[in-house]
């Protein structure tokens, strides 16, 4: 499948452009074309602020116009976070790139408008269906760079690419049972020196605590690390 075009319009920031670029990285995305960039192309300080994904701006392209920078698309998203009274399918970003993600072969993209007012209503009436996000009424604007995040994130979902770097599982295997007994054994004969069971209760209070040990689902060098301890705490040390 082919990752779709991120297209920004009349962007005027230079730290904004920097930090699409920033977030399409981070998903996988790398074609960006720009509109009409305010100030010419390139700006100043638009490379710090990508944080090292150079490799998109280098990549990036410039056009005058929106029709110039959509033709070669055959489906177009617009971004709005408000009601433009047209009559176009408004998606989620989640929903919005699982559609995307299953238009096999086609060219697709996503327009991104101006930071103070985003894109026109005759530019939203240039795309297909709209996305907007189901953020908080009290506090809707998103910065660009944040909306082109989001969508990143969906197509990094929808397109079966979103694995996360690590799973923390268990470097450990779980301890087997000869050597949770050991364990247990360590410990009830450490507490039976140490004076610790009443001598009415001890049968009670040693299952209790093996039945706490087994809760703990421990790994083999949690066990080693536990008697390690005991073996530290019951050491006898030298007098004087």
């Amino acid at each position: 499948m082919i990752a779709p075009v991120i297209i920004l319009v009349e962007p005027q920031l230079a730290e904004n452009i920097g930090m699409v670029a920033r977030a399409m990285a981070n998903f996988g995305l790398a074609e960006l074309r720009l509109v009409a960039p305010k100030n010419g192309w390139p700006k100043k300080g638009v490379r710090e602020a990508a944080s090292g994904a150079t490799h998109v701006l280098d990549g990036a392209t410039v056009f005058a116009t929106v029709p110039e920078a959509i033709a070669d698309l055959n489906y177009l998203l617009a971004t709005t976070a408000r009601e433009r009274g047209q009559m176009k399918r408004a998606y989620g970003p989640d929903e919005a790139m699982t559609d995307m993600a299953s238009r096999t072969g086609q060219r697709v993209g996503v327009m991104f408008g101006r930071e103070r007012i985003g894109l026109t209503n005759d530019e939203v009436s240039l795309a297909d269906a709209i996305v907007t996000f189901p953020v908080s009424p009290d506090f809707p604007s998103l910065n660009l760079a944040q909306a082109v995040l989001l969508v990143g994130y969906e197509w990094r979902k929808a397109s079966g690419q979103a694995r996360l770097p690590f799973t923390g599982e268990m470097q450990s295997p779980p301890a087997t049972r000869e050597a949770m007994a050991s364990l247990v054994a360590s410990l009830e004969a450490s507490l039976d020196a140490g004076g610790f069971y009443p001598p009415e209760k001890r049968d009670v209070i040693a299952r209790n605590m093996r039945d706490m040990l087994h809760r703990m689902a421990m790994t083999e060098q949690d066990v080693r690390t536990f008697r390690g301890a005991l073996r530290a705490l019951t050491r006898t040390k030298p007098s004087g």
